[in-house]
């Protein structure tokens, strides 16, 4: 027996086989007695691969959108550079406790009003006063790069 493949459009997606709204081929029998019956999935019709197509498209336009305003965060957050982070501090320099992607981000938005996930910030541990470099994920292809300067307030 030979096995006839047909072509179905994901309507949600399916870990093994695609995610929603991508075209794939499947067995006759799994798309009629599985993907069908479940709503998992439509025919492939004209129309519905316009739809595709169309979808697709506007994806791939957001996804560029998205990388232009991480870009111009990115040169905005770049022109300054240098942000100062005022912390009590003790003898010697040494601060209590510890500067955190959340202070950098607090900072960040107050001086540049660019508001940046404290998750996308890396840092090095802050124990004293000083300049510390400080690397920003704004998006997956865009790194930004400046410098925290602590100080004593």
């Amino acid at each position: 027996m030979s096995k006839k493949n047909v072509s179905v459009v994901l309507q949600q997606d399916i870990p093994s086989l695609g995610k929603s709204g991508e075209v794939v081929e499947v067995t006759s029998g799994y798309a009629r007695n599985y993907l069908f019956p479940r709503s998992l999935a439509a025919r492939t019709t004209a129309g519905i691969l316009k739809t595709v197509e169309l979808r697709r498209q506007q994806e791939e336009q957001r996804k560029k959108d998205e990388k232009a305003a991480a870009e111009s965060r990115k040169t905005a957050l770049e022109t300054i550079n240098r942000y100062v982070v005022k912390v009590t501090v003790g003898e010697g320099g040494q601060i209590f406790g510890t500067i955190t992607s959340q202070d950098v981000a607090d900072v960040l938005e107050s001086v540049s009003g660019i508001s940046v996930d404290r998750r996308g910030i890396t840092l090095e541990d802050v124990k004293t006063t000083g300049t510390y470099p400080v690397s920003i994920r704004l998006h997956q292809d865009v790194t930004a790069s400046i410098q925290i300067q602590v100080t004593a307030e």
